[in-house]
């Protein structure tokens, strides 16, 4: 975790929840945190550790040390209201923005791609199993 001497311990644990913050932010676009969203996050991240860029591994290795009890405990202190939820995760996640800043580009790089990725997998594990299976290709008004 090289990358992370620019930031104080405070800073490093709160970079960690990086990820957790985006998988509740995708999660809250359907409603209350349940067990497939905290399934979903919780497998995806502990794959990251094995499929993401090598600049990564370090950042989700420890992550995903902490990634369960960080979700459980992050999910338990947001607000439960969808849109007082959603500005708070929001806020959190520009708090971690400026802490990219003190990384360089191809780390700051990097993470985007990451979480972009992670935002769009957690997203997807709402979708309607039935759906996907009887309209594979989406038909505008019945399946998107």
């Amino acid at each position: 975790m090289k990358a992370f001497g620019k930031l104080s311990y405070a800073e490093q644990q709160e970079f960690l929840k990086f990820p957790i913050y985006i998988s509740l932010l995708a999660a809250n676009e359907y409603g209350p945190t349940d067990k497939v969203d905290i399934k979903t996050a919780v497998e995806f991240d502990h794959m990251k550790t094995y499929t993401c860029v090598p600049l990564l591994s370090g950042f989700y290795a420890k992550a995903d040390e902490l990634f369960k009890d960080n979700f459980t405990n992050l999910d338990a202190e947001l607000p439960k209201g969808k849109l007082a939820r959603t500005e708070a995760i929001k806020a959190k996640l520009a708090e971690l923005e400026i802490l990219l800043l003190k990384f360089d580009k191809d780390y700051a790089a990097a993470m985007h791609q990451s979480m972009k990725s992670f935002k769009d997998h957690v997203s997807s594990a709402h979708w309607n199993v039935l759906d996907s299976f009887l309209f594979p290709i989406p038909i505008k008004g019945i399946s998107s």
